[in-house]
């Protein structure tokens, strides 16, 4: 099916409040209804997360194609020491910085598929690392668990927020199927180093 202009439009000023603001996509699809003053849209109108990242990759490549795979690279080393200390809990990196669209304004998710839901909070406890407790929605439309701190990356020269959502060892089953395009939504250690060894800025690979 055709993509309407709207549809498009919306897209657009969505990936610019991505890569400028960091916000996740939902939050920016809203907001970009209200920046282009729409409300009311046909069903259909709004645009999917894919043609939003279509627009995110086409806004990088065109204004931030100097410093944004630096940028990525840095998050990356970042997300991969925490993988890397957070080893028995089965670390997968999901979102941007697992896609390759991050900047500097990106957070990093990291999903942890654990034995006992506990279990990471306890490690991150007997380590001294201040966190804080949030949710989100899980792979089985239930709430779960994430632990959000903040960490120091000498690439960038400040924090970056880290997100460790606490799923259930039993959903890292259907973890890494690919999506409609071949890609994977998440990768884990080793994954990641392949990415970082091919090269700074490279996509996820399809399974």
């Amino acid at each position: 099916m055709p993509v309407s202009p709207l549809t498009v439009e919306i897209a657009a000023t969505a990936a610019r409040l991505v890569v400028e603001e960091g916000l996740e996509y939902g939050p920016a699809k809203q907001r970009a209804l209200r920046e282009l003053g729409k409300r009311g849209l046909p069903n259909g109108e709004l645009p999917d997360n894919d043609l939003v990242e279509e627009e995110v990759r086409a806004y990088l490549a065109l204004f931030c194609a100097e410093t944004q795979p630096a940028e990525l690279a840095a998050l990356r080393e970042v997300a991969l020491q925490w993988m890397e200390r957070l080893a028995e809990f089965r670390p997968h990196l999901t979102g941007a910085v697992w896609r390759g669209t991050a900047t500097r304004l990106s957070d990093v998710h990291l999903q942890l598929f654990c034995d006992d839901a506990k279990s990471a909070e306890i490690a991150l406890l007997n380590a001294r690392v201040d966190y804080a407790v949030g949710s989100t929605r899980g792979p089985r439309g239930r709430s779960v668990d994430v632990l959000s701190l903040a960490t120091p990356s000498a690439a960038l020269g400040e924090a970056v927020t880290v997100h460790l959502s606490i799923l259930d060892h039993d959903d890292l089953r259907g973890a890494l199927r690919p999506d409609a395009r071949g890609r994977t939504e998440r990768g884990d250690a080793q994954a990641l180093r392949r990415l970082m060894a091919a090269q700074p800025g490279a996509e996820a690979d399809p399974a």
